[in-house]
């Protein structure tokens, strides 16, 4: 029986027990989108003996792992104070959550005691289950668009099943997005300097690694590597020589609100950022530099702040 690829459910659940399914229900729901599954990646061992004759010898099954890409609506919860509905995935990708009641949710990255999170894919009567997930996390900030966080996971596959998808998934907690404009975003700094920006992005570079040796089945998330890129205009010299900056390795912050109300509000804080390269090209006849960045801690575990207000 074909299968309708637009009857999707997406069930994410924190995970407190490696190997232990958290059981993820419709409240947890997220809403989602371009949700790109890998149900089975597999690993194979080529064999390769020595025989009289030409040909394929086949490949030995090793291993296998899922993996999961979607996209979620960058936004509050509406409520300050309140964690955003996708709290699960940024705790997952390696961000500790701390609530301040009826003021802010804040999230910055973590060393050690990592969370991991147990993941159902519904598709039209068929669910896929990862469990033991870890993942990575990028910001997608592009004027006159809808702000967006790229997530993308890495789990211990488990077999699928013949499952109804079940109803009444609850979606409240996810609210209608701002776009990126100019009455929406009103700071953007960069080394001390309120940019025109076209866009920004911010990947948080979390290296999450499937291991499987004797003994252990087991996703660890390794290292991060955090980077970014800017596209603003270029403007004077006086104004910023950013040329300067890249010679010299000046490290200096960026600034980022979007939104303007409480409840709706989100902030970027990153200490220390150093201006590796750029390029100019250009928007609507006008000049644009884009600019790659290495996102750096300053005292560790604070080289990027999100905060939902």
């Amino acid at each position: 029986m074909s299968k309708q690829y637009r009857n999707m459910l997406l069930l994410i659940k924190i995970q407190p027990t490696p190997g232990v399914d958290s059981v993820p229900v419709v409240a947890n729901a997220i809403l989602a989108r371009g949700l790109k599954p890998s149900p089975l990646t597999a690993e194979f061992e080529k064999r390769n003996n020595v025989q009289a004759w030409m040909g394929n010898q086949g490949s030995v099954f090793t291993a296998c792992h899922s993996e999961l890409e979607f996209e979620v609506e960058f936004q509050s919860s509406g409520t300050a104070g309140t964690a955003p509905a996708y709290d699960a995935l940024l705790r997952a990708c390696a961000l500790s959550s701390t609530n301040i009641v009826s003021t802010s949710q804040t999230y910055q990255p973590v060393t050690t005691a990592l969370e991991a999170v147990s993941i159902y894919v519904h598709i039209d009567g068929v669910r896929y289950n990862m469990l033991d997930c870890k993942g990575s996390v990028a910001f997608s900030l592009n004027s006159r668009g809808i702000p967006v966080m790229r997530f993308k996971f890495l789990g211990l596959q488990v077999a699928p099943t013949d499952t109804a998808v079940p109803g009444g998934a609850v979606y409240t907690g996810f609210i209608a997005p701002l776009a990126i404009n100019f009455v929406n975003t009103p700071v953007f700094t960069l080394h001390a300097i309120a940019v025109k920006a076209k866009s920004l992005e911010i990947d948080l570079g979390n290296e999450v690694a499937y291991r499987n040796i004797v003994g252990s089945e087991t996703v660890v998330l390794v290292d991060r590597n955090p980077t970014g890129t800017v596209v603003m205009e270029l403007d004077t010299v006086a104004v910023k020589d950013w040329t300067a900056a890249i010679k010299a390795g000046t490290l200096a912050a960026i600034a980022f609100t979007h939104g303007l109300v409480a409840g709706n509000i989100m902030t970027i804080a990153c200490p220390k950022v150093q201006i590796l390269d750029f390029s100019l090209d250009e928007s609507d006849g006008i000049t644009m530099v884009t600019a790659k960045l290495d996102i750096q801690p300053n005292a560790g575990n604070d080289e990027f702040v999100l905060v939902a207000r």
